[in-house]
């Protein structure tokens, strides 16, 4: 680790260039917040638009907004290698900008329902932020930089809570506005991907991007040795390289003669197809990500509003929710202190183990009401807790750390169109099982699926804190084939 000692001022810029880049995610949660203080103006007779919205419009306010990410997701990993991390990353800013200009002009309720299914298009951008600030950051920093994706939506959706019983609907759309403009604007002072640089053959641009980002000369040795490091990782032989890991002279080859490097024209699925390390961080991710989900935290975030007012009716419904996203940003920014500190998997098992008794004591008190109201509400903010100081954050971070630069992007894209859909598939399925199980034993699912998860990490999830992508990639590889090699 002492190789990978990260200056202070190096820190600040990085850290700098993190905040402005997870920016997006802070207006996401915009997007994703305003609608809570605002369904009840658009369907009463005093709403701003030309007519009250329907019961069939409110639902649609409400659900667009997973369509639009879900649909253009699939885009962002052929954006970053096209356009670059930091070109595609303003480009899925500009949603935001387009979706409250409208918001701020429109009076048609049709109008308003598609500016927020725009905003979610924008939504979808994540995953380019996720690749962007795991390739400008130092390994040691890497796990707590990449964290504030999720960080940042907390801010955003507290911070649209916060301002939307203060302010009217025009200055809410005006500040909105504005900041989405501030993002692109931000964005435009950062440096790009050095990765992406090296990849479309600017070495030189590279190294200044590196310069940038570790506060040294373009020329120190350091720079020379990063750039070696990203290029092993694009080698199209990484993966025969990594196998004969013993064979020193693999990597003496891959060093002596980079001019050499074969040249790589095929896709990213072709690349995945052909790499055995990529095809397990692939799996790996995804089922991280499909078990983080199932344990039921986007239902909480959905019908936490009625089961607050039964818990504590005496409080306003917006109080519960800033307190709600007061809960889940504390979380995510321990988290990040954390995740770099314990590791990946630690966090992991811990908050999932903790996550599934909160689902049991929840499940319980809803079925068999065995303590009194107030304990809803403390299970449900204790959940939140939890669950956002680690498996709901170490998906992200492990996406944005597993792959190799040539299918990070589409790493990245398959990790969160595996979100969409199964925060889809839970909603979906919760009030048929509701209907069928009860409401307390729908959260015994919950919580049994908890412990899946925690199982899986413990057992069969590596350890990735601090690593490069290269030594990484060897965590993925087959143990016996490994073995085999070592007997040669």
């Amino acid at each position: 680790m002492g190789e990978d000692r990260v200056r202070p001022s190096a820190f600040l810029v990085q850290g700098l260039s993190t905040f402005a880049i997870a920016y997006l995610t802070s207006l996401t949660g915009l997007i994703y917040g305003w609608p809570s203080y605002t369904l009840e103006m658009f369907q009463s007779n005093a709403t701003v638009l030309s007519a009250p919205m329907s019961t069939m419009e409110v639902s649609l306010l409400g659900s667009l907004t997973n369509v639009g990410g879900l649909m253009a997701t699939p885009f962002c990993g052929y954006a970053v290698n096209k356009f670059g991390r930091k070109y595609a990353a303003i480009m899925y800013g500009l949603p935001f900008v387009i979706s409250w200009g409208i918001i701020s002009v429109a009076r048609w309720p049709p109008l308003i329902i598609f500016a927020v299914a725009l905003g979610g298009v924008g939504a979808a951008g994540q995953a380019v932020s996720s690749v962007y600030i795991s390739e400008i950051a130092q390994d040691s920093i890497r796990g707590a930089l990449t964290s504030t994706t999720v960080s940042g939506y907390f801010v955003g959706l507290l911070f649209s809570y916060a301002i939307g019983g203060q302010l009217s609907y025009h200055q809410v759309a005006y500040v909105h506005l504005a900041m989405s403009i501030m993002y692109m604007v931000m964005l435009t002072f950062l440096k790009e991907s050095p990765v992406y640089l090296i990849q479309i053959g600017k070495d030189k641009e590279a190294a200044e991007s590196l310069s940038f980002y570790r506060r040294v000369p373009s020329t120190a040795k350091e720079v020379e040795v990063e750039i070696t490091k990203i290029k092993l990782q694009m080698d199209p032989r990484i993966d025969k390289i990594l196998q004969g890991e013993n064979d020193p002279n693999a990597t003496k080859e891959l060093i002596e003669n980079q001019n050499e490097m074969p040249t790589r024209s095929e896709s990213q699925w072709k690349f995945l197809m052909k790499s055995e390390s990529s095809q397990r961080a692939m799996v790996s991710v995804l089922i991280v990500m499909s078990v983080t989900i199932l344990m039921g935290s986007i239902v909480l975030q959905v019908y936490a509003e009625p089961l607050f007012k039964e818990a504590v009716p005496t409080m306003q419904p917006n109080l519960c929710s800033v307190l709600l996203a007061v809960t889940y940003l504390l979380a995510s920014v321990l988290c990040a202190f954390m995740v770099d500190k314990f590791g990946r998997r630690p966090l992991l098992t811990i908050t999932s183990v903790g996550s599934a008794l909160c689902n049991l004591v929840l499940g319980s008190q809803l079925h068999v009401r065995w303590g009194p109201h107030w304990l809803t509400a403390a299970t449900i903010y204790a959940y939140s807790f939890i669950y956002n100081f680690g498996a709901a954050i170490v998906p992200f971070v492990l996406t944005a750390e597993v792959f190799l630069p040539e299918v990070r992007g589409l790493g990245n894209s398959m990790s969160m169109a595996c979100m969409w859909i199964m925060n889809f598939v839970t909603l979906i399925i919760f009030n048929p099982l509701v209907d069928w199980l009860g409401l307390g034993p729908v959260f015994y699912v919950f919580s049994c699926i908890c412990l899946l998860g925690a199982t899986y990490s413990h057992f069969w999830l590596p350890e990735t804190k601090g690593l490069p992508a290269d030594a990484i990639q060897k965590l993925f590889l087959k143990k016996e084939r490994r073995d085999k090699k070592r007997v040669k």
